[in-house]
């Protein structure tokens, strides 16, 4: 069975998002070259920031239409992360609500990218 195991958010600054993503994961980059930036999680799966200036970047795609997803353990956890993303400056593009699923908000990184905190499914 083929299982995705890389994400790839397109960055103006990698270096810049990296720094964000550090502070975020709270961990350090397994690769970092100009161009590109890698975090090894600890559920297998890579993240990883690829320059939109890079010299083989292509792509026909504009604007963001996705998330990346942090499922946490409980609504308490979730609002535990909204209180301290703010007090970071962390933009909050969705303040913390009670969706249809639980608690979650939504944050912004450096390029706009959208980070849902939320539970898992009841």
């Amino acid at each position: 069975m083929l299982s995705p195991n890389l994400i790839l958010l397109y960055v103006e600054d990698p270096t810049g998002s990296a720094a964000f993503y550090t502070g975020l994961l709270g961990r350090e980059p397994v690769a970092s070259f100009p161009t590109y930036v890698a975090f090894q999680l600890e559920n297998g799966l890579t993240f990883s920031l690829w320059s939109t200036g890079a010299r083989d970047f292509v792509s026909s795609g504009s604007g963001h239409r996705s998330e990346v997803a942090f499922m946490v353990k409980d609504d308490i956890e979730v609002e535990r992360l909204y209180a301290e993303w703010r007090s970071k400056g962390i933009t909050i593009e969705q303040e913390l609500k009670t969706a249809v699923f639980g608690r979650t908000f939504v944050a912004l990184d450096p390029d706009g990218h959208r980070l849902r905190v939320c539970r898992p499914d009841d």
